[in-house]
């Protein structure tokens, strides 16, 4: 019996992979008038079941849901003073060059930031991205289909740290 893939979220400064979220997030895809606390509570039990969640986290994991939560209802999520980028693609020679490009960029500026390649397809439709490589800046999407050009991509990051 193959294992569902662990999904990456954000808690607290970590990003931490969490077996099962994905289905439980789907699951509540489902349930669209749950409140936000009923449907955090919800994925937290179904995740909790599968993963080692300490107790002296559980606040921070909850928190951490409820945003991811939000974001996938299309609502916005507060912005931290961190940077988060995520690079949408299956891991293609686009997909790199852009992972390349954006770390290039980086040193330039003296930028630090927490970057996720995400492969897997679930997560990335969920971004509603249909072609990739895809870039996402603070949890919104800024291209999709292409590689974007140098400028463009220090624009965005230049832009997400004001």
């Amino acid at each position: 019996m193959d294992l569902p893939q662990p999904r990456t979220l954000r808690i607290g400064k970590a990003s931490v992979g969490l077996i099962g979220l994905d289905i439980a997030l789907n699951k509540l895809a489902d349930c669209k008038e749950l409140d936000l606390e009923s449907a955090v509570t919800q994925v937290f039990t179904d995740t909790a079941a599968k993963n080692y969640v300490p107790t002296t986290a559980i606040t921070a994991y909850r928190a951490a849901i409820a945003k991811e939560i939000t974001r996938l209802r299309g609502g916005t999520q507060p912005h931290d003073d961190e940077l988060v980028i995520r690079i949408l693609g299956p891991g293609c020679v686009s997909c790199n060059n852009m992972q390349k490009l954006v770390f290039e960029i980086m040193a330039e500026l003296g930028l630090a930031a927490d970057i996720l390649q995400i492969h897997d397809l679930d997560e990335i439709g969920r971004f509603g991205v249909m072609r990739t490589p895809a870039l996402v800046v603070n949890g919104v999407l800024k291209c999709a289909g292409r590689l974007p050009s140098r400028a463009q991509i220090e624009e965005w990051l230049r832009e997400a740290r004001s």
